[in-house]
């Protein structure tokens, strides 16, 4: 008779586990054979959201500012060319003069009757080169003599110049039409050659004078309207005549003037004045000073957001900037500029723009 088997429960156990996990790995075998691998779903990549406006350019008329200096049209000293005493003063501090006005005289020193003797000089001279010439022509001169007394002749014109130049001398004239700003000398007193006697200025038309860095000289042209803007708060109206063809050597900066009209004799000469040029107009975008950011190489730009919607960074110059806004230049005509979001997104990212406003 056969005997009966018996196995305890551990065995049992054991041989249920390897039994299941016989089951398991036969079933995912098989499963891995028949069922294709599920498709692997990608990611969908979210583009930045982005606030922008449109913005249209308009023209800008342009200005170069700078500080000034009024100077008047022509300003001269005038200096004692004789030595003597003052007889008479002619022309008064603040007196209108003409060119050509005597101003002042001086005493005559004995120049006078230098001149008579000049001319009396210049007259013998004369009729001895006469004589000589008519004896020449009879051979009884020689050539040696007659070219001496041709020497004397001219030494005998020029002191007669000389002498009536002194005399013209003791009477300074105005050399232009001006104003006699101030007067150094009184009646009586004594001068001697190179004395300063009047200060004579022209302002009936003024120069203003300033400096432009190098930088922006390029825009400036002669021609151009200028506004003088006084520290008074007083406008007036110019012209650029004149810019430098070289910068300063210590300032890199070019040397301008311009031509004001003052026909009211204003007393603006000397004092300082902001000088505004008028520029040739350009296109040009109102802002707020917000919107402006720097990139990687420290440009200075405003983001936009192209029709293929990528961000692109165009650098910009501000024109002009004051609280409610700055004008810039740089961008497209029309440029849909990027009001939210752009310090979140860089050149050349696709962006979504939200609130786009026409």
């Amino acid at each position: 008779m056969f005997k009966k088997l018996s196995f305890s429960p551990v065995v049992i156990a054991v041989i249920l586990s390897l039994a299941l996990i016989f089951w398991l790995l036969s079933g995912d075998n098989y499963s891995t054979k028949t069922d294709a691998p599920a498709e692997q779903q990608i990611p969908a990549i979210e583009l930045a959201q982005v606030e922008a406006r449109w913005s249209d350019a308009q023209p800008y008329q342009a200005e170069q500012i700078a500080q000034g200096q009024v100077l008047p049209w022509r300003a001269v000293s005038i200096k004692s060319q004789q030595a003597g005493t003052v007889d008479a003063l002619l022309k008064q501090q603040g007196d209108t003069v003409k060119q050509g006005d005597k101003l002042l005289r001086l005493s005559d020193e004995g120049r006078t009757a230098l001149l008579a003797q000049a001319q009396a000089n210049l007259k013998l001279r004369k009729s001895e080169l006469e004589s000589a010439r008519t004896l020449g022509k009879s051979k009884f001169l020689s050539a040696t003599e007659l070219t001496r007394l041709e020497s004397e002749m001219a030494k005998a014109e020029a002191e007669l110049q000389t002498a009536r130049l002194a005399v013209t001398q003791t009477e300074p004239v105005a050399p232009f039409n001006g104003v006699v700003d101030r007067r150094h000398i009184e009646v009586g007193d004594l001068v001697q050659t190179g004395t300063e006697l009047m200060q004579l200025v022209q302002i009936d038309q003024l120069k203003v004078t300033a400096q432009i860095p190098q930088q922006h000289i390029s825009a400036l042209k002669p021609g151009q309207k200028v506004t003088l803007r006084l520290l008074e708060g007083r406008e007036l109206n110019g012209e650029l005549s004149f810019i430098s063809y070289a910068a300063d050597t210590a300032t890199r900066s070019f040397y301008i003037e311009v031509t004001v009209a003052n026909p009211d004799l204003l007393r603006i000469a000397g004092g300082s004045a902001t000088v505004e040029i008028q520029l040739e107009p350009v296109q040009a975008h109102r802002i707020s000073p917000a919107l402006l950011s720097l990139d990687t190489s420290g440009h200075l730009g405003v983001s936009v957001v192209d029709e293929q919607q990528q961000v692109v960074f165009y650098p910009v110059a501000i024109l002009s900037a004051d609280n409610d806004g700055a004008w810039v230049s740089g961008l497209p005509q029309r440029a849909q500029i990027i009001t939210q979001g752009a310090g979140f997104v860089r050149a050349g990212d696709k962006v979504v723009v939200a609130g786009a406003k026409p």
